[in-house]
């Protein structure tokens, strides 16, 4: 059973996670059988609140949570505050060198960029964060105007609902296509394959 974990904190933004959450536990309850499980992680498993003050309850905490295969990790401007905790920098690295692959959305970047995983790769992001991200992996190159990169082991992707597409792409990835487009249809996406990326 595939396990997707998705990493939440305060000022988190909300598509970012809730997207990739939506698409994800669809695409699982669409299969047979316990293909997958879907869960929330934050530093200590107490609410958090998005951007926009939406509270959420994680369901574990860095200590108590089950083996991630996929690792979710979400942008918004908490990610500033977040990139600077030596206990989340060390549990993302964990985390990404454990798991079967690790995708962030929008800013999300800046964490994995801080712990040096983008360099030497090319990469997407939220197109206000570009900025900022050439300071955080100057060895890391960014590629504007597509909606996600697979680097393989690691995929990134642009802006909040860019996040959508992205983890679309991975069920097609981790099951298959039919599923993803099951996924989609469901979801009234439309014909997230002809959206640009690489």
């Amino acid at each position: 059973m595939l396990h997707v974990g998705i990493f939440l904190f305060n000022d988190v933004e909300l598509l970012d996670f809730a997207g990739p959450y939506e698409v994800f536990t669809v695409a699982v309850g669409l299969q047979e059988g316990l293909v997958g499980r879907v869960f929330t992680i934050s530093e200590d498993g107490a609410a958090v609140r998005s951007v926009n003050g939406l509270q959420v309850i994680p369901d574990y905490a860095f200590n108590d949570h089950p083996p991630i295969d996929v690792l979710v990790v979400p942008g918004g401007n908490g990610t500033k505050a977040e990139m600077n905790k030596s206990k989340v920098l060390q549990w993302l690295k964990k985390q990404y060198e454990a798991s079967r692959l690790t995708m962030s959305v929008c800013s999300g970047t800046r964490l994995l960029g801080k712990l040096g995983l983008l360099d030497h790769l090319t990469y997407t992001t939220h197109h206000e964060v570009m900025p900022d991200m050439a300071t955080i992996a100057p060895l890391a190159t960014v590629e504007k105007g597509v909606r996600f990169v697979d680097n393989g082991k690691l995929l990134t992707s642009a802006g909040i609902s860019a996040g959508i597409e992205l983890s679309l792409h991975l069920v097609a990835k981790l099951w298959r296509k039919e599923i993803a487009h099951r996924t989609a249809i469901y979801m009234e996406y439309g014909n997230w394959e002809e959206l640009r990326r690489k």
